[in-house]
């Protein structure tokens, strides 16, 4: 069972986290027989936080609970309090994901966090643009493995920028490899469209698994 480790902070972007933990806790498209995934709040202390959006939402545990394994992964969502030096723990953490094989996904000013602390100097990685990692991380060295689209994977690292959430948990999905290759194409071409072509393909994907 993957074992999923959603870090909160408080001014939490929700838009950025909607579509992948949507989809990994429903488990509505998921491969017929395929384990569920198991989701944990986790932050730095158990005093409730508050998102952007001005939801309330209490960690289910903390980050010295982390365990670090092939199937574990580590969500970081953007926000405008990562410079907090209470959160410089959880980056540390990530670093161990990386090394230990683990999977980190950092999405908007998460990826300023993990610039900060070079994991990005030596990874293809994205970001809010070019310039945007520059103006806000003097420490960082990454610029030529930076790629200029939404959201980018490189092996265990999938980071994108504020707009690319939808793409971000596609390539979540993908390495998880819990959804039919098949089915997660006809998802995402659906909720990146709105064409209802690609809702009844995603329909369809279902229909076949289930008769298999």
């Amino acid at each position: 069972m993957f074992t999923i480790y959603i870090y909160v902070l408080d001014t939490l972007a929700d838009w950025e986290l909607g579509y992948v933990i949507a989809e990994l806790n429903s488990g509505r498209f998921f491969k017929k027989g395929e384990q569920p995934v198991l989701l944990k709040t986790v932050s730095y202390s158990k005093e409730p936080i508050h998102t952007m959006g001005g939801v309330e939402i209490a960690p289910n545990c903390l980050i010295d609970d982390i365990v670090i394994c092939e199937t574990s992964m580590l969500l970081l969502p953007g926000a405008d309090t990562w410079n907090a030096p209470e959160h410089n723990a959880i980056i540390k953490k990530a670093s161990e994901f990386l090394s230990l094989g683990g999977t980190v996904c950092a999405i908007c000013g998460a990826t300023v966090a993990l610039a900060n602390f070079g994991l990005l100097d030596n990874r293809l990685h994205t970001s809010n643009g070019p310039g945007f990692l520059e103006m806000f991380s003097p420490n960082y060295k990454g610029q030529s493995f930076y790629i200029d689209k939404p959201s980018v994977s490189d092996n265990n690292l999938i980071t994108a920028s504020s707009t690319g959430s939808l793409l971000w948990a596609k390539q979540i999905i993908e390495r998880l490899g819990i959804f039919q290759s098949n089915t997660l194409e006809s998802w995402y071409e659906y909720f990146n469209t709105g064409d209802p072509k690609h809702f009844f393909a995603l329909m369809q994907t279902l229909s076949s698994s289930n008769e298999n």
